[in-house]
């Protein structure tokens, strides 16, 4: 009995001074490590990587950007049975431990011991995982999980235990890029946090362990497993009741993907918000929460996409069938799996659907498209596609189905305007369409090809591009600032001038169609866009003039060529850049910016920039009150006060890859910001003039077309370019101004459909037409009124110059009143001269 006892006594001891040992080790490594370990106080505001959202004008989700799926949520607003399947599965005691689980640990510790080093099992609480995933990393190391208790002790005692809870269900990566339960729940169910069942929270709560192996989409047998474990342990820790157990066990696994949906289709804009975005707030821009608000509205960008799409179909289509993408030898069993398997490289464009064809008679052919769904087409959704020859020629149409599908094709089918199905195809040529509000430049609509996924490439910007005829009505706002008029009398004559680059020696300019009308007015010159006037005008008022004056519209001078090849819009330009120089057309004679980003708010709603762009700005009283001339715009960039001209540069953004687009004057201060006034380039006399040669074009011209939408306020000019390698079509009201380009991205010829060249009035001004009648639908007439300066006058159509109202060959004009007495003695000089030359004209 007293060796039990003297055994007994040196066993307390020993234990004793083993617990002593223990804590002043303990004690000696807080004291080492203690300097090292981070301040947890971090942690009470501490800001989650949430991706940057671009919203159009009218809060529709445009893109997201980010590396993760996160959407941070204050743990008041997470239910009360996901919390439960969470502690349930990771740490059911989270509410009473100090942050430390002894038992787990003395656990893991047996349990390394037992193994022989295994380290298998951690035995951390919520609070340590916390801990790891802010400060540590996850190698499983002895002082890495000393520290990590170290750190986990901090915590408590400056965290509630609520807010530990918060910090952990954001933080931890839950699978498929997703962090935070509440992004989970958004990508595997398409829910919100309120709305997960039982079983759907208990799902979530099982990928915590191991995300990327345990998840419902990679893994749904192992998950199930999991997630029913999970269940059972919320019954008994008596968070739900037997008959809530019994319901959640049976629930299926329903999870899929569901992508955070995209409202509005921009994904070129969007891609330019990113660029400005990235290059305002640095590398925060797309882990801080931003959200930019643009200026572009659901509505009319979803005109603008549906109008590109529908016009480089239609062209693709006049041109005939280039036969399917791909052709594979079908065995003659061949199952959907084998079909699948076959399509699995192919995905949806534009709606058109890749399908595989599995049977073909004369009458119809059976395909088996990507969607597991099988359609049949008959003769009428495959009679458009006659064999393409060239960029000029096609075969005949189809008589039968077998005539253009066959066994084994992989092609693409649509559904047309009656929701039928149709063979579809691919279009290789492209396109851009550009929309700005003229009053201060801010962009309605952007298309910068047929699809962003088969080329990133963003024509609307980045193109460089021959306007053709659309670069006239510069030319002619040029001459009118010469002292030319509407009236002026200008031949359509054959014309040759030295050019050592051509092969004899002489350039012999021509008309589109190849005539000559001899003398006529610069109204009918612009009409029926004749290139020989035009050279003519450029010659006449000299290029080096020309040139300085089209500048004022926004073009950089050396993408304007020093010769006369400028009349025929052999200029370097974009869809964006000509939509702008339209615009100081559409508003008086003032050179706006175009811009996109509307206001940029933080994670918290609150605006850290507003925009506040240079305007028209017409009628403000700032306005009334600037007595400056029109002239070239400033050289320099900036903003500046109301009683000042804003400067605003050809090119003046510094951000590549968004054309001549900006990022306006910041607003989102305090106090009032005073509108920033637009340079005034052109006198509205001169505006009112050229307007009113684009309305005819409209009217009776290359773009008479377009009169179908029934309006009296539109204006635009036609382009076409050598070999109808480029097709435009620009023009505007007092509300937007719009350009539509057309082309291949090699420059290829678009070349000749059903015997007519695709001009820009065939190409292009469908589209053109399409958006503008969609984005003016119920607006009122919007136009450039007359101001003052400009009169009405009697000219007689063949020589331009003022007459008589009884004259036969009268007709009216509107020419500035300076003009209107020079051109007055100019028609009595020529009548003194005919009356003098009469009596000799007997012999």
């Amino acid at each position: 009995m007293q060796i039990f006892k003297r055994l007994l006594r040196w066993a307390l001891v020993l234990a004793f001074t083993g617990l002593l040992l223990a804590i002043a080790a303990v004690g000696v490594a807080y004291w080492l490590v203690s300097p090292r370990l981070p301040s947890v106080a971090m942690l009470k505001d501490y800001h989650m990587q949430v991706p940057l959202r671009v919203l159009s004008a009218d809060g529709k989700l445009i893109a997201t950007f980010g590396e993760t799926r996160r959407i941070p949520v204050d743990i008041d607003k997470v239910p009360d049975k996901l919390k439960h399947a969470v502690l349930a599965a990771e740490d059911a005691d989270f509410y009473n431990h100090p942050g430390v689980d002894w038992h787990g640990i003395a656990r893991a510790g047996w349990h390394v011991i037992i193994s022989g080093g295994d380290k298998g099992s951690g035995g951390s609480t919520i609070t340590q995982q916390v801990a790891r995933n802010f400060f540590l990393s996850p190698e499983k190391l002895y002082s890495r999980k000393l520290i990590e208790i170290f750190i986990a002790l901090r915590m408590e005692n400056e965290l509630t235990k609520d807010q530990i809870l918060e910090l952990y269900l954001n933080k931890m990566f839950l699978g498929h890029r997703s962090y935070g339960v509440a992004a989970a729940a958004e990508y595997y169910y398409g829910k919100t946090l309120d709305q997960l069942t039982i079983a759907q929270c208990a799902t979530i709560a099982s990928t915590f362990q191991l995300p990327s192996l345990v998840n419902p989409i990679n893994s749904p047998k192992r998950m199930l497993a999991r997630r029913n474990w999970v269940i059972g342990q919320m019954l008994e820790h008596r968070y739900i009741s037997k008959a809530e157990y019994e319901q959640a066990v049976n629930e299926p696994n329903n999870a899929f993907p569901h992508e955070q949906p995209i409202e509005v289709d921009a994904p070129y804009l969007a891609e330019m918000v990113r660029l400005q975005a990235l290059d305002r707030l640095g590398n925060d821009a797309l882990t801080e929460g931003y959200v930019v608000r643009t200026t572009v509205t659901g509505e009319r960008q979803q005109a603008a996409v549906e109008a590109m799409r529908d016009g480089l179909i239609a062209y693709d289509r006049r041109h005939g069938w280039r036969g399917p993408e791909a052709h594979q030898t079908l065995a003659p069993g061949a199952g959907n799996d084998d079909l699948d398997r076959l399509l699995s490289g192919y995905t949806d464009i534009s709606g058109m659907q890749p399908a595989i064809v599995t049977a073909v008679d004369n009458g119809k052919a059976t395909l088996y498209l990507a969607s597991r769904q099988t359609v049949e087409l008959g003769l009428d959704a495959v009679a458009w596609a006659r064999p393409y020859r060239n960029e000029n020629h096609t075969g005949p149409s189809p008589k039968q189905v077998d005539d253009v599908l066959k066994r084994g094709d992989i092609v693409r089918v649509a559904r047309n305007d009656k929701g039928d199905w149709e063979l579809a195809q691919l279009p290789k040529v492209q396109g851009a369409l550009v929309s700005v509000n003229p009053e201060d430049g801010s962009v309605q609509a952007l298309v910068g090809g047929f699809s962003f996924l088969r080329s990133k490439f963003n024509r609307a910007v980045m193109a460089a591009r021959q306007p053709g005829s659309s670069f006239k009505p510069y030319l002619y706002s040029a001459a009118f600032e010469r002292g030319f008029t509407p009236a002026s009398i200008v031949n359509d004559a054959p014309l040759a001038l030295p050019d050592p680059s051509k092969p004899n020696g002489l350039w012999t300019p021509e008309n589109d169609d190849g005539k000559f009308e001899g003398p006529m007015r610069l109204r009918e010159a612009l009409v029926e866009s004749k290139n020989l006037v035009s050279v003519r005008l450029l010659d006449a008022i000299g290029v080096r003039f020309a040139r300085d004056y089209i500048s004022r519209f926004g073009f950089p001078l050396d993408a304007l060529p020093k010769n006369l090849s400028l009349a025929l819009g052999t200029a370097s330009v974009s869809p964006m850049g000509m939509a702008r120089g339209y615009a100081v057309f559409a508003n008086g004679g003032y050179l706006v910016s175009p811009y996109f980003i509307k206001e940029i708010d933080d994670r918290d709603g609150k605006p850290i920039y507003v925009a506040n762009p240079t305007r028209a700005c017409r009628n403000c009283q700032e306005r009334l009150l600037d007595t400056r001339p029109p002239g070239p715009p400033p050289a320099d960039p900036g903003g500046h006060p109301a009683n000042a001209i804003a400067q605003v540069p050809a090119g003046a953004s510094t951000v590549a890859g968004v054309g001549d687009a900006v990022l306006p004057a910041d607003a989102h201060g305090e106090g009032a910001h005073p509108p920033l006034l637009a340079p005034q380039v052109i006198d509205v006399r001169n505006d009112y003039l050229t307007t009113s040669l684009m309305k005819d074009v409209i009217l009776r011209g290359t773009g008479y077309a377009a009169k179908a939408l029934g309006r009296d306020d539109l204006a635009g000019k036609t382009g076409s370019t050598n070999d109808h390698r480029d097709a435009w079509f620009v023009g505007f009201n007092g509300d937007v101004s719009t350009s539509v380009w057309v082309g291949f991205d090699d420059f290829s010829s678009l070349g000749r459909a059903n015997g007519v060249g695709e001009f820009g009035a065939q190409a292009a001004l469908p589209i053109w037409m399409e958006y503008m009648g969609t984005v003016l639908k119920g607006l009122p007439s919007n136009a450039l009124s007359m101001p003052p300066g400009i009169a009405t006058v009697q000219i007689n159509r063949q020589s331009g110059l003022p007459t008589a109202p009884d004259d036969p060959n009268a007709m009216s004009e509107i020419l500035k009143v300076e003009d209107v007495d020079r051109l007055r003695a100019q028609a009595a000089q020529q009548q003194q001269n005919q009356d003098e030359q009469h009596p000799y004209d007997i012999f």
